[in-house]
């Protein structure tokens, strides 16, 4: 960077944080002051104390914040900026039903949104939002997640025949140790590409793929130095993303890969439409050719396609992939828990679970999908901006810093608001004395069997993990279903142990979003005994 560049930079960023400041105080002018923790530094607040650097990614810390200052309390952000943390119920459901109208992102989360996906359904407010949304829909019905299962299907059991492979080849009978986060990034990134697009990505048979090996670039690049600091800094200051760094340029390299891998699969589908020819019949391909139509009902422009393509992309290769090898995890761990799913699964030994026997006639396989969302959300916290003065009804008061008693917070505009969604879906004040532990048992019971905290708690079964309200995930029930069918394909015939046995230690690594592994290991690597199981 030259000189005159240096200058520039300098006096823009000097003025951005008077204009900032100038916000802050008037802001903190507006504002009732909650109870909260102390800032650690002025630079960073309590932003390290709570990022995917923090132990438990923060959790523990926003819950102990939580049972010491009150339900709805103020935790300092950087450059002594102010963050709304709420705990409290009504605050939570009222925060949701007005995410993407009042309750906005960051100028900062929208660019990093575009920095690896362009401009779509994630980083959207307001009416594109929902025209978007809209668009989209038809895709995730439940008809068509009916005509997908097979795909699912189809994925677990290619992963199923390079295990049962990897077995023969091994020196031990029956077993062997395989990486399982490493397989089921391969199964989530085949059945994205076959039910998403259409298309066969052939990662489960050792093809390679652009866009997967930079997906795995991620998991050998953690963040270091700047890469680290930016992301802490930049939500006040989004001049700082102008700072090159690696995980931007580790980003940018996704982001063109995906956009090849887009245009092509675009331009088929187009092709095979002229010719009335297409096979895509309710992918999300399909949906997204038919919202190209000028006829369509939402209509969506060129670069919008492209970019939910990018967006569905990185979602069904993250997020699945991620709760899977939770569930291997937990299972591992709790072999009774291992035993008794078996067991539910057992009169499926010639066919597999249709579609609805998946959705409503496995009641252990669906608590343990349930546990896995709630002890391991990908996503640990959700911040937003007011985008306007506000203020939050509270299901129960809380006393101020000066010892006010209010039944609900104003939030005046430009704040900061944060959902901890790991902390919530892990409290104890909500969930009980067992929060932090593995009870898929306590599903089974349905609503008797959840404390009185949980369901107070809205979103998919009291839970944060798909978020919540007009944001709500659109793609919950593929992920879902996804999540089922392979889960049932591998416990019907393999068994899985931790290398180490029950006392292994797993920790987490951040790729593009919180992964775990076995303490120890490189990148992201989940060594696990896989024994084949006969008959």
């Amino acid at each position: 960077m030259n000189d005159t560049a240096s200058v520039v930079l300098l006096g823009a960023t000097t003025s951005w944080l008077l204009y900032k400041l100038a916000r802050a105080l008037h802001a903190r002018s507006k504002a009732v002051k909650l109870k909260g923790p102390k800032a650690t530094s002025w630079l960073f607040g309590l932003t390290r104390e709570t990022s995917f650097q923090a132990d438990d990614f923060g959790g523990l810390a926003y819950e102990t914040w939580a049972k010491e200052y009150g339900s709805v309390y103020n935790a300092p952000g950087a450059f002594g900026s102010r963050r709304f943390i709420l705990f409290d119920p009504k605050a939570i459901s009222y925060f949701y039903s007005r995410e993407t109208w009042t309750f906005v992102q960051s100028s900062f989360a929208k660019k990093a949104i575009a920095s690896i996906a362009g401009r779509n359904l994630l980083s959207a407010e307001g009416e594109s939002h929902k025209r978007q949304r809209r668009a989209l829909a038809p895709a995730f019905t439940a008809a068509s997640l009916r005509s997908l299962t097979p795909v699912f299907f189809d994925s677990a059991y290619k992963a199923k025949a390079a295990w049962d492979s990897i077995i023969e080849g091994s020196n031990t009978p029956s077993e062997a140790v395989i990486d399982v986060q490493k397989w089921m990034n391969c199964v989530s990134f085949d059945t994205i590409g076959a039910a998403g697009f259409g298309h066969e990505f052939g990662s489960l048979e050792g093809h390679q793929s652009d866009v997967k090996d930079v997906f795995e670039l991620f998991g050998v690049s953690p963040p270091q130095g700047l890469s680290l600091i930016l992301p802490l800094l930049a939500p006040v200051l989004p001049l700082l993303q102008m700072i090159p760094n690696e995980r931007k340029r580790l980003n940018r390299r996704l982001n063109d890969a995906m956009a090849a891998i887009s245009a092509v699969l675009l331009q088929r589908s187009r092709k095979e439409k002229e010719l009335g020819a297409s096979e895509l019949g309710r992918t999300m391909m399909g949906t997204l050719s038919k919202a190209e139509n000028p006829d369509a009902q939402f209509m969506l422009t060129e670069d919008e396609v492209t970019s939910q393509m990018k967006l569905l992309l990185l979602a069904g290769y993250e997020t699945t992939a991620i709760s899977l090898t939770w569930a291997l995890i937990e299972l591992a761990l709790h072999p009774d828990k291992q035993e008794r799913l078996r067991a539910e699964l057992a009169p499926f030994t010639s066919k597999d679970p249709t579609y609805d026997q998946l959705t409503n006639s496995l009641p252990y396989l669906d608590s343990i999908l349930r546990e896995v969302l709630r002890t391991h959300p990908p996503v640990p916290a959700l911040a937003r901006v007011a985008g306007v003065d506000e203020v939050v009804p509270l299901s129960a008061p809380i006393t101020s810093e000066s010892g006010q008693l209010l039944d609900s917070v104003p939030v005046p505009k430009g704040s900061i608001v944060v959902i901890p969604i790991r902390a919530i879906n892990r409290s104890t004040e909500i969930w009980g004395d067992n929060a932090k532990e593995f009870v898929p048992e306590r599903w089974l019971e349905a609503e008797n069997g959840l404390t009185p905290g949980a369901k107070q708690i809205q979103g998919y079964h009291h839970l944060l993990t798909f978020s919540d309200g007009p944001r709500i995930c659109l793609g919950r029930g593929f992920a879902v279903s996804e999540f089922k069918s392979v889960l049932s394909v591998l416990i019907r015939n393999f068994s899985f142990e931790m290398v180490d046995g029950p006392k292994t230690g797993i920790e987490n690594v951040m790729t593009i979003l919180p992964r775990p592994r076995v303490k120890g290991q490189s990148g992201y690597a989940m060594p696990m005994r896989v024994r084949r199981l006969e008959g």
